[in-house]
């Protein structure tokens, strides 16, 4: 896992979004965030960019946690629940993974286990080792 953490601090964006790695095993990430002021919409809820940048970062870890490069080339997310305060919860859990491809399905949730959105991502899988 330390080695998949020291690669992900350079994810400069999720750092500036407050996203925390909290585990990796291969194949499987958590991430949270700490709903801050910042990170909510005009109208007072959790903006839509945050909540993907969770999921987002949750996913790069458990596509990349096997130790090759692996690259989004899809993503999409729906959004179930609105809420402006708390910590979300982002598990991202490998479905398949073949030696191109990789597909995952992240689960993002509130601090009562609610589900706030569900994300699936598809990652192409390059052959070389993650940058440490």
């Amino acid at each position: 896992m330390q080695d998949i953490k020291t690669f992900l601090q350079r994810d400069r964006f999720a750092e500036y979004a407050d996203a925390e790695l909290v585990e990796v095993t291969p194949g499987y990430a958590r991430a949270r965030l700490s709903v801050q002021p910042h990170h909510l919409n005009a109208v007072g809820i959790v903006q839509g960019g945050a909540i993907f940048t969770l999921a987002d970062y949750a996913f790069a870890a458990a596509s990349n946690s096997h130790g090759t490069v692996a690259v989004a080339v899809n993503a999409n997310i729906s959004f179930m629940k609105a809420l402006s305060a708390g910590t979300l919860i982002a598990e991202a859990r490998e479905v398949s993974k073949s030696y191109k491809l990789g597909t995952y399905t992240v689960e993002v949730k509130d601090e009562q286990g609610e589900l706030v959105a569900l994300f699936q991502g598809m990652v192409y899988r390059k052959q070389d080792p993650i940058p440490v």
